[in-house]
Order: structure tokens, then sequence, then C-alpha cells
């Protein structure tokens, strides 16, 4: 069921999107070349913490999954061709020349916020650069017609026409979602589909866009059984860029922007 927040309901989101924000900007300024993952939810749980809220990630176990292990970590970090679900080990450090996805949610106030960035380390590939700056420009491109009056299928499909203007391949089977007082609500997101389709978008509603993209011609993350992380299926490097908003009428309001100017 897709709800409709209230002023109320959309302040107390604002507070935890901007600290998602602040913890991305913190993660930004302290990522360098041979930092174990595990340091950077380290310090992200710590930074959470610290301002009174509690990490989304931390144990969540997909509702209706039955058997799966609780993600065990603050954060997601996703390296190169990783697309999603990284979990931090003290045993995997991020090194020049690298791209890191770092996905975080914060709860606080009884709402959640929903981010993520891809960082670059260092100089990498033209190609690489294309692909991580194109992906952001896709998430803007989906924000910008996530506006009252408008269907879900014009946010899908902006983002899709964009990646795929630049030979760059849509992840299918990963997608944005709803969100507030759960993680994880209705409606689910596609970063692909067909404009004047799907949902009609309604002022109030707020909705995690989070396109993934790939260099290479996968279509699909697989991950081993078992295991959290998914990875292309050509082992080509893939971006991810996340926020969460609210459908206004005339534009829509990013709760989760970057306070730099980062993102």
């Amino acid at each position: 069921m897709i709800t409709i927040k209230s002023e109320r309901e959309i302040e107390l989101m604002r507070e935890s999107g901007a600290l998602v924000a602040r913890t991305l900007d913190m993660l930004q300024v302290e990522i360098v070349p041979g930092m174990t993952t595990k340091r950077m939810d380290d310090l992200a749980e710590q930074f959470i913490r610290d301002n009174h809220a509690v990490p989304s990630f931390l144990n969540y176990v997909p509702k209706g999954e039955v058997g799966v292990t609780p993600y065990p970590a603050t954060l997601c970090v996703s390296i190169n061709e990783e697309v999603v679900h990284g979990v931090p080990s003290a045993k995997r450090y991020v090194n020049e020349g690298d791209i890191v996805s770092v996905d975080c949610g914060v709860y606080k106030g009884g709402y959640h916020g929903d981010a993520a960035r891809t960082f670059v380390l260092g100089e990498i590939e033209p190609a690489v650069q294309q692909l991580v700056d194109e992906t952001r420009e896709c998430l803007n491109r989906g924000i910008a017609m996530a506006i009252a009056g408008n269907r879900l299928g014009d946010v899908s499909a902006a983002i899709e026409e964009h990646a795929r203007s630049f030979g760059f391949s849509v992840i299918e089977n990963m997608v944005g979602h709803g969100i507030g007082s759960e993680l994880h609500e209705d409606p689910a997101v596609p970063n692909y589909g067909r404009r004047n389709t799907g949902v009609k978008l309604r002022s109030g509603m707020t909705l995690a866009i989070e396109p993934m993209i790939a260099l290479g011609r996968s279509r699909r993350a697989v991950s081993k059984r078992g295991a959290w992380v998914a990875v292309t299926e050509d082992g080509k490097p893939s971006a991810h860029f996340e926020h969460t908003i609210v459908v206004r009428e005339g534009a829509a309001e990013v709760l989760t922007r970057s306070l730099t100017g980062n993102a």
C-alpha cells in the first residue's frame, strides 16, 4: 500500500534524510586508499549514533524472506563490479583507482532516510568516470520527473533513456522503493520503463530513487548463494546514486541532499 505522508511526517523524514547526507559527507572526507571497508562502517555507525539515531540497515531482514541472515553492518560498501549490498570487512580495502558505492540508511524519529553515492579514489579510466558522472545524472533526471501528476514510468523511463544513450546497462533486478516508517515501502521504483505508465504520482509520496548503472552489458546483479553482495554478470564496473525525495507539485523535494554540494 502506498502511503501519502503528512507534513509532520515529512518534517521527521527531513531530519533522518539530513543525517544520511551528513554521514555521506563525512565519509567523502574520510575515505582514502588503504582504508578498510570495516573502518568506513565503524565511522558511519558512530556518527549516526552520536546524532541520536540508529542505522537502518544493521540487522535488516527483507520482509517475507525466510532463512536470510540479517544484514550485519551499517553501510553497504560496493567496490567496482559490485552493484549493491557489499558487506564491510576488516579484510577488504579500498584502493587507488577504485570506484566505491556507499549506501547508507538512518532511522530517526520513527522514519527512515536512505541515500547512496559512488566515490572515486584517485585517477580512473575515462569510461568509468563517465559512468559515475552519468549515473548521477540519471538520478537527477529521475528526480526531475517525480512530480505530482506524472506517472512512475516517467521517472523510470528518464533514468533508462539517459543511461542507454551512453551505451550503459541498467541493472533491472535492483530497484528503488517507497520509504517512510518502513525502510522499504510500496511502490517499487524500477530504473527502466515506459513513459505514461504505472502509478500516478501524488504530492506527499516519499520515494528512494536509486539508479544502478553498469559499464558493460549486464542487466542483472547476481550473488552467490547466501551472500548479500550482488555483482555485475560480466565483471564490469557499476555505479550507484540514490536520494530520498518527496513528490511535490512542480518539483520534487530532495531530503538527502549533500550539505557540501557533493551530491
